[in-house]
This record gives C-alpha cells, structure tokens and sequence, in this order.
C-alpha cells in the first residue's frame, strides 16, 4: 500500500475536516473554507467533499492538499504525521541514496521555490528581477512535476527517473541548495 493508500483507509474525510477545525452539521454541511460562504454549502460525503458554492471537490488527501497549500504528497505526508499512521511499505533503495532522502530533498526544494516565488517577486515593473524568483519561475513547474512522477509511477519508472536525476549530479545540486537556504 502506498502512502495515498494508507492515508485514504485510515483516515476518513469526516476526521480530517473535524481535525481541522470544520465543523459539519447534523447533515454533513460545512462552510467552505475555499471561498468566502457564509452559510454552509460544502457537503462532506463519506469518501469525497463537494462544494456547491464554488465546486471545489475532492478526497481526504485534496482537501488536506488544498486547507494547507500543499502538494498531493505533502498533504499525504501531513496526514500520516497529525494522525499517527506508520507506512507499511519499506523505502526503495535507489543508486547512492533512498527514495524517502530524495523526496524529501525534492519537497525541501519545491518549498523553496514556492517561498522564493513570493519573496523575490517585484514590487513594480521597474524593480530589477532578483536571481531567487528567475529561479523559481524556471524550476517549479518542473519539480512539481517530477514530485507527481516519482509519487504516481510504478517502481520501474521511478527507479529509472531517480537513477537518471542522480547519473545528471541533479539531487546532489538540488542538496547542495535546499544546504545553503
């Protein structure tokens, strides 16, 4: 079972929301914290949430992903932690290093680039453009994306994308930088 997995049948979208801080009515309603509502108009169904106001919709994990500006596996991640689920499956060995130090250099990094990209924004056209932001604008599409491949790839596809981003030096710049922030 994958973290995905393990997050999704151990947890129920009932406790997370309640965990954190929506209170559902007698009906299952809450107000949704995505949009400005005033009266409760996302319904919290067994195993999916779905707004009527704005359509926002989604599992345990997206609903997590999107209350804390999180990516997918980051929202896994938190679950795992706030609700005290131990992963069953054994981290897979990669050349030089491990699948749970590289993508947590791989997040380490996709956070930087997030803060970087708010940080280092210019204030008017005329500011000069920081090297932080430049940065950020090139990369984070990419990391994210390369977070959503080794997260939803089979064991086969990760093992060769990890091993192609450790042959290019990638990780290891990418350690080197998440080192000095």
């Amino acid at each position: 079972m994958n973290i995905f997995e393990e997050a999704k049948a151990t947890v129920s979208l009932k406790q997370a929301a309640e965990h954190y801080g929506l209170e559902p009515n007698h009906s299952g309603m809450v107000r949704c914290p995505f949009h400005e509502d005033k009266h409760p108009s996302m319904k919290l169904n067994e195993d999916y949430f779905y707004c009527f106001g704005c359509g926002a919709s989604g599992d345990v994990i997206e609903l997590t992903r999107r209350l804390f500006n999180l990516t997918s596996y980051e929202a896994a991640r938190k679950l795992e932690e706030d609700f005290g689920i131990k992963p069953s499956d054994k981290p897979i060995v990669y050349h030089k290093s491990t699948w749970k130090q590289d993508m947590d250099i791989l997040f380490r990094y996709l956070r930087v680039l997030k803060r970087w990209k708010e940080w280092y924004a210019p204030k008017s056209p005329e500011y000069i453009t920081d090297r932080h932001f430049i940065e950020a604008c090139q990369n984070l599409e990419y990391v994210a994306y390369l977070v959503d491949k080794l997260t939803f790839s089979d064991k086969d596809e990760r093992t060769e994308l990890m091993n192609e981003l450790h042959e290019s030096g990638y990780i290891e710049r990418l350690k080197e930088e998440v080192n000095h922030e």
